[in-house]
């Protein structure tokens, strides 16, 4: 079977708006899909702008913002979950397990994510509200588009490019807040005392928003997004894509005709070609040419179509989320099969499911300390004027605790004298709170053999022991 996927979508706009240059200007549509995304909408927008000021105790010394990238000292915060840098291989996995999910998603009804919870197409949703509130529906904007400007339309332009720059600053404000303590930033805002770093990067995430939203739109999600490029090499026949029954809708005629032709007993597809599938597309494409790269599977096409055949008195599902390979059983006049559970999507859903059992393990198993030992490059051994070898190190303790916590250390493995240059004593070796602590160590041994050395560090409670290996060198 071999299907070709269209990505030259320009062509299936209005000739119009093809032959000018013009932008995509969708139709305002509605239907159950249409409110599932303002629904989503509502839920993603509420999320990103709440979140930053949601707060979590973590106890003393530290800070209480639920979501926190505080990079200044190298720390995630996700509620209960802190990352340091040393923990990174648990984003590693995070960001493995998002993907494998996206590619499952894929596999089961294609580009949902492009179609509903992208930001891209929330904040382009969100703007294309902002413009048919101000400058009304589709073909009020065409109007707009070649008309001389007048008092009234400079009018419309300043309110909603006014509107359009507040809700990028607002977006680019909120996003900063991810990366600071927010509620103390907003006081800085109201005192008229935010550092120029601060409004230098809201100013950049406000540009990127206002300029992607507000006038890149369907070209961030043809071109410039590398998604729809993989699209040839993870595109499933079976996942449940917008699609077009041609078999039920074709040949296209008016509705008058194909009442004509259907009481003469001859076929006559429910297709009236009014044009609304295509009117409707964020992308301005037209699905009824078969599988394309830009389609995002918002479902927008399904409402419009959808709306019509219940006018007409026709069963809805002309335009519909249905399989590649049903649109050819349906050519074939077969029933139609369902294979949401197939090796693939087994597959895929068993490797989500071992990621985050790894990653829930690897947290579980995660301590709020660690123990390094870095043993001396040049030289490895030193041979005394006794006979004695000595093997020096640098020992490392990283406290990720919110307490400073003193630790006793020790060696095993190997006979030999332990020495901490600077603590002959061997007092416990105090590290702060959320820091960390370095001593030299060095090893003496009257009989040396090359052996494994382990270190042991114990805390003052001896709740927590950590522990690490290296290699005692005899020369």
């Amino acid at each position: 079977m071999a299907i070709t996927i269209e990505i030259d979508h320009a062509k299936t706009r209005r000739l119009a708006a093809a032959a000018t240059g013009q932008p995509v200007v969708p139709q305002a549509v509605k239907g159950r899909i249409r409110r599932i995304k303002w629904i989503i909408l509502l839920l993603t927008l509420s999320v990103y702008y709440i979140t930053p000021f949601l707060r979590w105790d973590r106890g003393p010394n530290a800070p209480d913002q639920a979501v926190l990238l505080d990079f200044a000292h190298g720390r995630l915060y996700f509620f209960f979950v802190e990352i340091w840098p040393q923990d990174l291989y648990l984003v590693t996995g995070l960001l493995v397990l998002a993907s494998t999910i996206l590619i499952l998603t894929n596999a089961l009804a294609g580009r949902l994510w492009c179609g509903f919870a992208c930001p891209q197409t929330v904040w382009t949703d969100l703007f294309l509200l902002v413009e048919r509130l101000i400058e009304g529906d589709r073909r009020q904007r065409l109007k707009n588009l070649g008309a001389p400007v007048g008092v009234k339309r400079a009018m419309q332009i300043v309110a909603k490019h006014s509107a359009w720059l507040l809700i990028s600053f607002a977006t680019g404000g909120t996003l900063i807040f991810y990366f600071t303590d927010a509620p103390e930033l907003l006081q800085s805002f109201a005192r008229g005392d935010v550092s120029a770093n601060a409004l230098g990067w809201i100013v950049v995430f406000a540009g990127t928003t206002y300029g992607l939203a507000g006038f890149a739109r369907e070209q961030v999600c043809t071109f410039m997004c590398p998604w729809p490029r993989l699209q040839g090499a993870i595109w499933d026949p079976e996942a449940f894509t917008v699609n077009y029954r041609d078999y039920r809708g074709e040949q296209r005629m008016s509705a008058k005709k194909a009442a004509e032709l259907r009481l003469q007993g001859k076929p006559a597809g429910d297709c009236v070609d009014c044009n609304q599938c295509v009117t409707v597309c964020p992308i301005g494409i037209d699905i009824r040419e078969g599988p394309n790269f830009a389609c995002i599977n918002c479902g927008l096409c399904v409402d419009a179509c959808d709306s019509v055949m219940s006018k007409l008195g026709r069963p809805r599902g002309l335009i519909d989320y249905e399989s590649w390979d049903n649109i050819e059983r349906g050519r074939r006049a077969e029933p139609p099969v369902n294979r949401l559970v197939r090796p693939k999507t087994v597959g895929l859903t068993a490797a989500c499911l071992v990621l985050t059992a790894t990653i829930v393990f690897s947290f579980m198993a995660k301590t709020d300390a660690t123990l390094s030992v870095q043993h001396d490059r040049d030289p490895l051994a030193v041979r005394l004027s006794d006979g004695s070898v000595r093997n020096g190190y640098t020992v490392k303790l990283l406290n990720k605790s919110s307490a400073a916590h003193a630790y006793t250390l020790s060696v095993s493995g190997v006979d030999a004298t332990m020495a901490i240059i600077g603590n002959e004593s061997q007092a416990p070796i105090e590290v702060p709170a959320d820091g960390s602590g370095a001593v030299r160590v060095t090893l003496t041994a009257a009989s040396p053999r090359d052996a494994e050395v382990v270190f042991t560090a114990r805390d003052e409670t001896g709740t927590t022991i950590l522990s690490a290996k290296d290699r005692f060198v005899e020369r």
